[in-house]
């Protein structure tokens, strides 16, 4: 299971760059020896009332 900023998340955390992720692109950072299984978007509201969008991927060894 990975957790990581989908595809709307923020571009910066805590002042640095962060790379998103959907799915997709998540599973080819992975390679081949890894089959993605599911996947699912989550909209989190932070302390100080902004959203960001989370991408949660599970997969599994080929």
């Amino acid at each position: 299971m990975i957790a990581t900023f989908g595809p709307e998340g923020p571009l910066r955390c805590s002042g640095l760059p962060v790379v998103r992720y959907d799915a997709q692109s998540l599973s080819k950072e992975l390679g081949k020896a890894f089959r993605l299984v599911d996947w699912t978007i989550e909209h989190h509201e932070t302390p100080a009332g902004a959203t960001q969008q989370f991408l949660h991927a599970l997969f599994a060894a080929k």
